[in-house]
């Protein structure tokens, strides 16, 4: 049964996966389309630069109104997810979001349960501008603040019953998340604050619950298009398995 995120901090155990990293993707086929438009973005705009907030507790990049939305539901602690980010993202930025085709909005997902929320409350601690930089720092980084992480998990276990603001701090300071946001202009007291808000805790755990409802999202990453979950192979990198879903949607 999956467990939610408040759930999963209340009972610190690694193990309390969500779903698993990069496994078999949902249903959903891509059928050919027509190519679509490109669309200049505002007078001294680009849309790699036009990020906003979305309701689904995600962050878009690109032209709100592309014919081609794509949704990323990833973890920050997922090595599929951290390849997709420095292979492919880059390129879907260039060839795609820049155009105005696609728009690409990332949903974080805690598919390690505890283990990922500490990194996803400091990810949302900083302003729009600096979301998608501070996530790709992250992912670059992942391997390195991973490094800690069974004797990190170790140290949690034995706290027990701790409230989930404790946990997520104990992780934030144990795997080195919270020095990683304070050398990138995060003040200490703002990313503390971050870690202990219950409000975005809640949120987290809506957009968790409602990802599961709408797309049974069982994998990091799975990528949505149009409202479609897109199959892609477990034995494969992403990156060239979805851009050809793209160009195949007319990208």
């Amino acid at each position: 049964m999956k467990k939610s995120v408040s759930a999963a901090l209340a009972a610190p155990v690694i193990a309390l996966a969500l779903a698993s990293c990069g496994g078999a993707k949902s249903d959903g086929n891509v059928v050919a389309s027509a190519p679509v438009a490109a669309t200049a973005a505002p007078a001294g705009k680009s849309w790699i630069e036009t990020v906003s907030k979305t309701p689904d507790f995600g962050y878009r990049m690109g032209n709100p109104d592309a014919p081609l939305k794509l949704i990323e539901y990833g973890s920050r602690a997922c090595p599929f997810c951290a390849q997709f980010d420095v292979e492919g993202f880059p390129q879907l930025k260039e060839k795609y979001i820049a155009s105005g085709k696609v728009s690409y909005e990332f949903r974080d997902y805690p598919i390690h349960g505890a283990l990922d929320v500490a990194p996803i409350l400091l990810g949302h601690c900083v302003d729009e501008s600096v979301f998608f930089p501070l996530l790709d720092a992250m992912m670059a980084n992942q391997q390195t603040l991973l490094a800690k992480e069974p004797e990190v998990a170790q140290r949690v276990q034995a706290m027990g019953t701790a409230a989930p603001a404790a946990i997520a701090t104990a992780f934030a300071e144990g795997l080195g998340y919270l020095d990683f946001v304070k050398q990138r202009g995060v003040p200490e007291a703002k990313a503390r604050a971050c870690l202990n808000d219950a409000g975005q805790l809640d949120a987290l755990t809506k957009a968790t619950n409602k990802a599961n409802t709408d797309y049974q999202v069982s994998s990091t990453p799975t990528f949505i298009l149009n409202g479609t979950p897109v199959v892609l192979s477990p034995t494969g990198a992403a990156w060239p398995q979805l851009e050809s879903v793209l160009k195949r949607s007319g990208g």
